[in-house]
């Protein structure tokens, strides 16, 4: 099923509870969280303390998105927290197979991303082990960037592949998800959409994630 998944990254922290409670109530099914180290991105986030206290208050899956250097250390931290899927980066895995195989021995769903100058056949070995792949439409660190349209060269690319492989993991976007783009995004072979700025800044996020949510009904519709 196609979602729009509402990322934390742009939301009110200072209402934190409050606004995750209202993306739920408008029918999100899953949160992404982004986990920024200050080393592999420019910028610094959350930490497990606030995935735990995420995990109380919501019955959505935990999409945890981890823009860190040392995945294989910091994964089972939160996955304790209450992480029901985790990304790690392509390109910050030295030993990729096997980060992904731990993930999915602690009993959660593995995903995989690539940033916007990371080709897709770099995944060619591990599509058969990652239950999603996340592409990256923005260069990570920071919230609010302008989306990269080759990017969806890359999910046209990673649906074709699923077919030609008989593979059912999911595709995922992160950044600059719009109203303007979420139709061609879906039509392109998208099944997760994050979006930020565009639910949370908004002056409605529940009405605004609604909206999207009826746009992509009619897309999805359209889709082969």
């Amino acid at each position: 099923m196609v979602q729009i998944v509402p990322s934390i990254l742009s939301a009110d922290f200072a209402r934190l509870g409050e606004e995750i409670l209202r993306v739920e109530r408008a029918g999100a099914t899953m949160l992404h969280v982004d986990i920024m180290d200050g080393h592999f991105v420019p910028n610094l986030t959350v930490g497990p303390p606030v995935v735990a206290s995420i995990r109380k208050i919501t019955r959505m899956t935990l999409d945890v998105h981890l823009m860190i250097s040392d995945p294989d250390k910091y994964a089972p931290i939160f996955i304790e927290a209450g992480a029901d899927q985790v990304s790690v980066h392509q390109e910050a895995c030295l030993h990729l197979d096997a980060t992904l195989r731990a993930i999915r021995a602690r009993g959660k769903r593995a995903g995989v991303v690539i940033n916007p100058a990371t080709p897709v056949a770099l995944l060619e070995d591990v599509l058969g082990l990652v239950d999603y792949v996340l592409v990256m439409s923005v260069n990570p660190g920071f919230g609010g960037q302008q989306f990269i349209p080759q990017s969806l060269d890359k999910v046209r690319a990673l649906d074709r592949r699923r077919k030609e492989l008989g593979l059912n993991y999911a595709i995922e976007i992160d950044g600059g998800v719009n109203l303007d783009n979420v139709a061609e995004i879906v039509r392109a072979g998208c099944d997760w959409l994050v979006s930020g700025a565009s639910i949370f800044h908004s002056e409605d996020p529940g009405a605004t994630l609604a909206q999207m949510r009826a746009i992509v009904r009619e897309a999805t519709s359209m889709r082969a």
